[in-house]
């Protein structure tokens, strides 16, 4: 712990940040053919290879991952969530960062419900997550047990 003269003498410093995700950083101008460090959110990007992976020791599965080429001209392994995908080669799709934890390597994850990934079918809970929206009919729902609101005679029709 420093003291109040080691303190005035130097400040502290702040802690830098890294991010893990870098390939969410960098933007290309194609115009200028520059690189640019410009952090964004979600990047657009090419499908360039659909396939499986196994994740590592205490896992076992068959887990969705595609190789993406993002529109700042770098390429990444993106995880694709939820059960059953109809993705294929040179479809687009909105790829956002995020870990999978068992899978050595893929940083990034592929928005569903977005461009050509559409979202999981059938899905009733966490659906924003996975691009579905909601199921059922049109009209609003009426919560079990409670009886529906009858209409009642005006002061007109009971005289």
């Amino acid at each position: 712990m420093p003291t109040l003269s080691q303190l005035a003498r130097k400040k502290r410093k702040k802690k830098i940040k890294k991010t893990r995700s870098t390939a969410l950083r960098r933007l290309f101008n194609a115009k200028n053919q520059v690189y640019k460090n410009i952090p964004s959110s979600q990047k657009r990007g090419v499908v360039t290879l659909v396939k499986t992976m196994t994740p590592k020791k205490p896992n076992s599965a068959l887990r969705k991952v595609a190789r993406v080429k993002l529109s700042n001209k770098m390429e990444v392994t993106a995880y694709i969530q939820g059960i059953g995908h109809a993705l294929s080669e040179h479809g687009i799709v909105l790829v956002r960062g995020g870990r999978v934890k068992d899978l050595p390597g893929v940083k990034y994850h592929i928005v569903r419900g977005k461009f050509d990934l559409a979202g999981v079918e059938g899905r009733k809970k966490s659906r924003s997550k996975y691009g579905t929206k909601r199921g059922g009919g049109s009209a609003p729902r009426v919560a079990q047990g409670t009886p529906a609101p009858e209409a009642s005679p005006t002061p007109a029709e009971t005289a």
